[in-house]
């Protein structure tokens, strides 16, 4: 059998982005460290906790828009993806930093909801928000706020 080798850091500081979770529950802190154990390509080096969230310095900038797309996929809400520029290579090449910032909603994608009067089942939930109203059976664009709070 072969042994699973742990990744090997240049630096115990090192990272390429940051992923930034916010008003999350401990269902998506468990599974985004599931998914980080699952791969040997990335890891956590830094953990900084926030009054509304976390923010996860991560080894790999691939795997953070995968994570992030994968959180969105799973559990709905917002996500934004951000490069800035770290610095430049020894040959000229610019080096970037990845963030990806995800937020959770308050509503989950299947949630029937009163929107103007009309009951209405939401079917994504994003920067923009769709729903089906369910008198009409018709696909509608919901505006956040006018959801109920």
């Amino acid at each position: 059998m072969f042994k699973q080798q742990k990744m090997k850091l240049p630096r115990p500081d090192y990272y390429q982005g940051i992923l930034q979770l916010r008003d999350i529950n401990d269902e998506i802190l468990d599974f985004v460290r599931s998914q980080v154990k699952k791969r040997e390509d990335a890891a956590i080096t830094k953990t900084v906790k926030f009054e509304n969230g976390v923010d996860f310095y991560i080894t790999s900038q691939k795997f953070i828009t995968m994570l992030g797309k994968k959180l969105k996929e799973s559990f709905g809400g917002e996500l934004k993806i951000s490069s800035k520029l770290h610095t430049k290579s020894r040959h000229g090449k610019d080096l970037y930093r990845v963030n990806a910032l995800f937020r959770l909603s308050k509503y989950r994608k299947g949630d029937v909801v009163e929107v103007r009067g009309d009951k209405v089942k939401l079917i994504s939930i994003g920067k923009k928000i769709f729903a089906r109203n369910l008198k009409t059976g018709k696909k509608v664009r919901v505006r956040s706020g006018d959801l109920p709070n």
